[in-house]
């Protein structure tokens, strides 16, 4: 590939980009980003907007669904968990979930049909197969499933059995996404993580067995302890196994957001450079194997959904990853939950008592949220437009919202022209164009057009994780 350094040509021109472009920056699961969520939005503004969700019945819903239990803890977890071993406290947690389930589907009278559910955590599958059939139970009673719809679940291989495997595809599961991070023993002891690779393989084969025709695995890059050698080990060890998609994050070190982390040992870091080398390693790896780079981060078999909607140019993105369902509405339940309904952002109350408070007093449990303007739209559109499909139809984005590109957008043309000039972007009369090199550091490219990060030059703060 044209990214891929060789001692001849590009490693010294690679990392000397990176030194100019890796800095704190969004990932851009949402736009605006969770940042600018405020506590002026609340439960009453959440139920205004499930009341124009209502208004338009024809269109199918995305169902989030966050089970926030874990075992324990591991040290480089980003995530909003709850570490718990104790069955009543899950179980109260599904008593407020189903509470919560049938006050929003109450608000949708006319609005039940859904084209895609995740659960995500924590460890959903912290669930013995009885609490799987109770929260399965809830939802289908509230919503209907529509013909086809993608119904995943995030699974760790150290706690899921043949058994909840087995229920989850009786249940009409289509997708498992599995986590990894890194298979070396040393990495594992270093984040807290023991997780055999033997383990690993054997609950993804009776995945396939058990009929999960669309497996993704996760892996994760700049962990400590990570060097070429044994990530290049870790791939060797993947790749056969034939997922349909990967994901290969980068480590989002945030020990100022989460305190977990600072247990961490910051001097077993991979160097910049070194952790930039392993994400070149997985993507030559993967296109080496077939895999089309997707997105930013995510590479996937040719004939997976996420392939063919980027070569058709249609591939979603909302909080639950990569998409290629373009529900309208995301509704997010349990606590931290984020939902996106009618132009609103709306986060549930991230702890258990506050949740359970406000389904208590039959109130809405929204913490904070944001409401989204015409430009915070507009902006949305190209920024997502950027990450799903590496480009900007100008024409498409003046018909959609009556705008001149140029006008509209002219600090931000002027500002790619630095990253034309690095070889990152094509700008034609018509399009923008994010070429193969361009993608490594398709979040700067996205922040040139953030008007928040323009105004308070936050990407120059301790906010958002490094973008490479």
């Amino acid at each position: 590939m044209d990214i891929t350094p060789t001692p001849s040509r590009s490693t010294a021109e690679l990392l000397d980009l990176l030194r100019r472009y890796d800095r704190p920056g969004p990932r851009y699961t949402s736009y605006p980003t969770a940042v600018e969520f405020h506590e002026g939005v609340d439960g009453a503004t959440y139920e205004s907007k499930l009341t124009e969700a209502d208004a338009v019945p024809n269109e199918p819903l995305s169902l989030y669904f966050h089970l926030p239990f874990c075992r324990e803890r591991c040290t480089f977890c980003g995530c909003s968990v709850v570490i718990t071993r104790k069955p009543e406290v899950v179980g109260r947690y599904l008593d407020y979930l189903r509470t919560e389930i049938k006050m929003v589907a109450t608000r949708l009278p006319h609005r039940r049909t859904v084209n895609q559910i995740h659960w995500g955590g924590g460890t959903p599958t912290h669930l013995d197969s009885a609490g799987m059939r109770i929260l399965w139970e809830a939802i289908s009673r509230q919503f209907t499933l529509l013909p086809g719809a993608e119904v995943a679940i995030e699974v760790d291989p150290r706690v899921t059995n043949h058994e909840q495997i087995d229920t989850l595809r009786e249940l009409g599961f289509n997708r498992l996404s599995m986590g990894v991070q890194d298979f070396t023993p040393e990495v594992q002891e270093a984040i807290g993580r023991r997780q055999g690779a033997d383990e690993t393989v054997d609950l993804f084969r009776y995945g396939r067995a058990a009929g999960f025709d669309s497996i993704n695995v996760d892996l994760v890059y700049g962990l400590p302890r990570q060097d070429p050698e044994s990530f290049r080990r870790n791939l060797e060890q993947l790749i056969p196994l034939r997922p349909d998609r990967v994901a290969v994050y980068s480590f989002a070190f945030v020990p100022w957001v989460k305190a977990n982390q600072r247990r961490l040992d910051p001097t077993a870091f991979p160097s910049p450079e070194t952790k930039f080398e392993l994400f070149l390693q997985a993507i030559e790896a993967f296109t080496a194997a077939g895999y089309a780079q997707i997105g930013m981060d995510h590479f996937a078999l040719p004939t997976d959904e996420l392939a063919v909607a980027q070569t058709e140019g249609r591939l979603h993105r909302n909080f639950m990853g990569y998409t290629v369902m373009p529900g309208a509405d995301q509704l997010g339940f349990g606590i931290t939950a984020i939902g996106d309904v009618r132009g609103a952002f709306v986060q549930n109350r991230k702890k258990l008592v506050g949740y359970y408070d406000a389904l208590d007093a039959g109130i809405l449990p929204v913490e904070r949220g944001y409401l989204l303007d015409e430009d915070d739209k507009i902006r949305r559109h190209v920024i997502l437009r950027l990450m799903c499909n590496f480009s900007i139809d100008m024409k498409e984005v003046e018909s959609r919202f009556g705008i001149r590109f140029s006008d509209y957008f002219a600090v931000e043309l002027e500002e790619l022209k630095v990253p034309r000039e690095s070889g990152f972007v094509r700008v034609t009369p018509r399009r923008i164009e994010v070429t193969e090199r361009g993608r490594l550091f398709i979040r700067n490219i996205g922040m040139i057009f953030d008007r928040y990060l323009r105004a308070k030059r936050a990407g120059d703060n301790q906010v958002f994780s490094r973008t490479v």
